[in-house]
């Protein structure tokens, strides 16, 4: 079986979608100016965390200046604070922030990926992109043998795990719960600027997720 390692380097050298690979080159050649002085990824993005472990979070992709920009996803922007913030204060993370690659952020009994590798432009990945991407998700679930319970952030991160696991999708809600035979998923709002600033995903909305989601790793 193909190793994480693997996998990784393959995700990394990815040009499958033009349109992404054209737009994560530019992003990264014409920086903005806040982050002018940085040395930007600009490559398609891996998941990352414990091998072992039974909680796999799902998001949409990487954030233009965040994980397109660290090389890590859910980190160095608002999103990637809200996720290290809610996973240390519950037991899945080693520090409470997470702003670069090499800032020794840690993940325990959790392990984080995308439905898409590459930062879409308007964060909108096509049908097509999606589902070009997808063969990576598959290949992580074979490797990540001890996923008991997948946390899907915003509605296409469901969509790509109820495909994953060949279930039918419901209805998409914040903090609901779906049982069946071998995987339960959790889904919540994704915790964007566009949530979380509006009030939509409060942060006590946020850590009553996590600490569902401890709870059933821990059964």
């Amino acid at each position: 079986m193909e190793s994480i390692e693997s996998l990784n380097k393959k995700i990394a050298s990815c040009k499958k979608c033009p349109r992404l690979s054209k737009y994560i080159r530019d992003v990264a050649k014409n920086k903005v100016r806040r982050f002018k002085e940085d040395r930007y990824y600009g490559k398609p993005l891996s998941g990352f965390g414990d091998v072992n472990a039974k909680l796999l979070i799902v998001g949409l992709a990487p954030a233009a200046h965040g994980g397109n920009r660290t090389g890590r996803m859910f980190t160095g922007d608002s999103s990637g604070d809200w996720v290290a913030k809610v996973m240390h204060k519950h037991g899945f993370a080693s520090i409470p922030t997470s702003q670069r690659i090499d800032d020794g952020l840690i993940l325990k009994n959790a392990y984080i990926t995308a439905a898409v590798r590459c930062a879409p432009p308007q964060n909108k990945p096509t049908q097509e992109e999606m589902n070009t991407c997808f063969g990576y998700l598959e290949k992580e679930k074979e490797i990540l043998k001890s996923i008991t319970t997948v946390l899907c952030l915003g509605k296409i991160a469901y969509d790509a795990a109820c495909k994953l696991y060949k279930i039918k999708p419901e209805k998409f809600g914040h903090n609901k719960l779906f049982q069946y035979d071998k995987i339960r998923i959790l889904t919540s709002y994704h915790p964007s600027k566009q949530n979380t600033q509006t009030g939509r995903l409060t942060w006590a909305q946020w850590s009553a997720v996590f600490a569902k989601a401890k709870k059933l790793t821990m059964a």
